[in-house]
């Protein structure tokens, strides 16, 4: 059996992105493209990003591994 390929590369308007902020903790998100997903670091949190949209709800969101 195959792995599954990779999903595409979520596009976000970079305005959006200087505007948005973690809902937890209101700091600063980090943008990862090849992941399509926006990154919380002080929350330990990464929100997808479905079609365009980043999906700002904590329970939507995964929880990151020590290192990431």
């Amino acid at each position: 059996m195959t792995a599954a390929p990779p999903p595409p590369a979520a596009e976000i308007d970079p305005r959006l992105l200087e505007v948005l902020v973690c809902p937890v903790t209101r700091a600063a998100l980090d943008y990862d493209r090849a992941k399509g997903e926006l990154i919380s670091r002080a929350a330990k949190l990464a929100y997808p990003i479905r079609d365009g949209v980043p999906i700002m709800l904590p329970e939507e969101a995964r929880s990151l591994e020590d290192g990431e």
